[in-house]
Order: C-alpha cells, then sequence, then structure tokens
C-alpha cells in the first residue's frame, strides 16, 4: 500500500506541474492582461491545489492534510474572485482587448444610465 501512495503522489505532483507550466506558458503567450489572468487563474490554481493534495497525502498527517485541504479551498475561493476584480480594474483604467479579441461587451464608463436618471 506504502508504494501506491507514493506513485499516487508522484502522478499528483506530475500533474499538477503540468498545470502549473501550462499556466506559466499563457502568462507568457496569451495577447493581452484579460486572456492571461484567466490562464493564471484556473490552470494555476489547479496546479497549485493538486500539488497541495499530494503534499498532504505524502505528508500522512491528518492535520498536514487538512491544512492542505483548507489551502486549496482557500485557492479556490479567492482565484476566481481575484481575477474577476482585477480584469474589472483593468478595463476601468483602460487596458484594451487584444485585437484578436471578436467583442466587447462591457459598455462604455460613461454610458451607463442610471434607473433614476430614467
Amino acid at each position: 500500500m506504502d508504494s501506491f501512495l507514493v506513485i499516487l503522489v508522484a502522478i499528483m505532483i506530475v500533474i499538477g506541474s503540468a498545470f502549473t507550466l501550462v499556466a506559466a506558458l499563457g502568462l507568457i503567450r496569451l495577447p493581452d492582461v484579460y486572456t492571461r489572468m484567466h490562464a493564471a487563474s484556473k490552470a494555476g490554481t489547479l496546479g497549485s491545489g493538486v500539488v497541495l493534495i499530494a503534499l498532504g497525502i505524502e505528508a500522512g498527517d491528518t492535520g498536514t492534510l487538512t491544512r492542505a485541504l483548507a489551502g486549496v479551498a482557500f485557492f479556490l475561493l479567492t482565484a476566481p474572485i481575484s481575477a474577476h476584480l482585477l480584469a474589472k480594474a483593468s478595463y476601468a483604467v483602460g487596458y484594451r482587448l487584444s485585437e484578436q479579441s471578436v467583442i466587447d461587451e462591457m459598455p462604455k464608463q460613461g454610458s451607463r444610465i442610471n434607473s433614476a436618471e430614467k
């Protein structure tokens, strides 16, 4: 059973490292801040989470596994929210979409009309 856990942990570390590598390549290769943020938040979170779970299993301690699972839950709760807020702030400051983007669905800042103003 011990060799099974070692193989499982090794496979999980390789998978987590692969997802982290994909996130790093996304940061380098993607054209604008919005797609880069998407790569970092999705693939980076998954890669970090899998590596953390592998660490918790390898430690063999219930306390370490619990803390690793809490770290994964923290990543899953905070990464999408922080990426959304960073993208919203980037758009508000004026970072443009790439020319490869098909459509900009966000309204311009001055074109919003309050329901009270109608």
